[in-house]
């Protein structure tokens, strides 16, 4: 006789096919829910847990464990859906934390620059005031001898700077920034020092009894360049201070009056 099994095989007498996985799961699931039917009928009404024929208006017998079934599976999707609307939120609540620490720290990032800024120019500002700075060579001193004052004592008959009162040995320093362009002996000026600024005039220091700059030096306003004396041409200690629009004699105008234009009452 031929088989129906298909080619090649043979269907073992007594043994029939295993149910398939959808099969067996829904047996699971139906023997369950059954179980569960059966407890809660024993609890109530035995009499129910004895399946009978089926009449009108009746449901027909099984339907409660498709009942208690489609109940569990029920109960499994809330459990499902509220852990997943759990992780949603959990999730937007650490993107908004995350987005909310990025914010606070690129402000702190700008408040950062905004500072750095903000000393930037008030260095710069710091320095364009140093460079602008204009002291008194000698502090605490006064005018001895005017700018202009005639006599024979002056190689051009009049004089070419101003003299301030200083005893030998008192603190010189420079009017404003500048460089040292001459450092040393200056025959009549004796110990000198010249000074060219940033402004284009040139300022000398003569009669000093020390020097303690040298050529090519970078000096601050008051800073100090040597200690008054009574080098070269002169009667006593002073110091003799001109202004020059260069670096040689014969090119002099008002100290006075320059070192007013920058706000030194003299």
């Amino acid at each position: 006789m031929a088989s129906n099994s298909g080619p090649g095989r043979k269907r073992t007498p007594g043994n029939p096919r295993r149910p398939g996985r959808t099969r067996r799961t829904r047996a699971r699931i139906v023997g369950v829910a059954g179980l569960a039917t059966a407890a809660v009928g024993s609890l109530t009404t035995p009499a129910a847990a004895v399946p009978g024929p089926a009449t009108a208006g009746e449901a027909p017998a099984g339907a409660d464990r498709v009942l208690v079934a489609d109940v569990g599976l029920d109960d499994a999707a809330g459990v499902a859906e509220s852990l997943a609307e759990s992780l949603a939120g959990q999730a937007r609540t650490q993107r908004r934390a995350a987005a909310a620490h990025a914010a606070q720290e690129a402000a702190e990032r700008a408040e950062a620059r905004r500072e750095r800024a903000q000393e930037a120019r008030a260095e710069r500002a710091a320095e364009r005031a140093a460079l602008r700075r204009h002291v008194l060579p000698v502090q605490g001193s006064y005018v001895s001898t005017a700018y202009g004052a005639g006599g024979g004592q002056w190689s051009s008959g009049a004089h070419t700077g101003v003299d301030f009162h200083a005893a030998s040995g008192t603190r010189v320093g420079s009017v404003a920034v500048g460089e040292v362009v001459e450092a040393g002996w200056s025959g009549s000026y004796g110990y000198n020092v010249v000074i060219r600024h940033r402004d284009g005039m040139y300022t000398q220091y003569g009669h000093l009894s020390s020097v303690s700059v040298g050529v090519g030096a970078q000096v601050s306003a008051g800073q100090q360049i040597g200690l008054s004396g009574s080098t070269g041409n002169t009667t006593g200690p002073h110091l003799h201070f001109e202004v020059r629009t260069g670096p040689d004699y014969g090119s002099d105008v008002d100290p006075l009056a320059y070192l007013r234009r920058y706000g030194i009452a003299v």
